[in-house]
């Protein structure tokens, strides 16, 4: 029982792992949609955090622009409070106003 036990739980953590992996593609790649570096806007939410390893492995995954579809903002935002990065929707809600203050 111990043993099924602990695969069940290493099965939902890994299972947690790969959704915060989508999390950060989708940040990441709205970043690039949006002309932003994703890597400048994680550090003005989270300054104490030098070198998000996660975020620089997910970046690889980025398409540019081009080749990437739309990513909706309320869909980066709405992805971003599920997962608790509440200071990192803020930074991007502030990219998208000073967005469309520019527009």
């Amino acid at each position: 029982m111990d043993e099924y036990r602990k695969q069940v739980e290493e099965n939902i953590v890994e299972s947690y792992r790969q959704d915060e992996d989508m999390m950060i593609l989708v940040f990441a790649q709205w970043c690039v949609n949006e002309g932003l570096d994703p890597e400048e806007l994680y550090m003005q939410a989270y300054p104490q955090q030098q070198g998000n390893e996660r975020l620089k492995r997910v970046l690889e995954l980025t398409v540019p622009k081009e080749e990437a579809g739309p990513i909706p903002d309320e869909t980066v935002l709405g992805v971003l409070s599920l997962f608790g990065n509440e200071d990192l929707a803020f930074a991007v809600s502030e990219a998208i106003a000073g967005r469309d203050k520019r527009k």
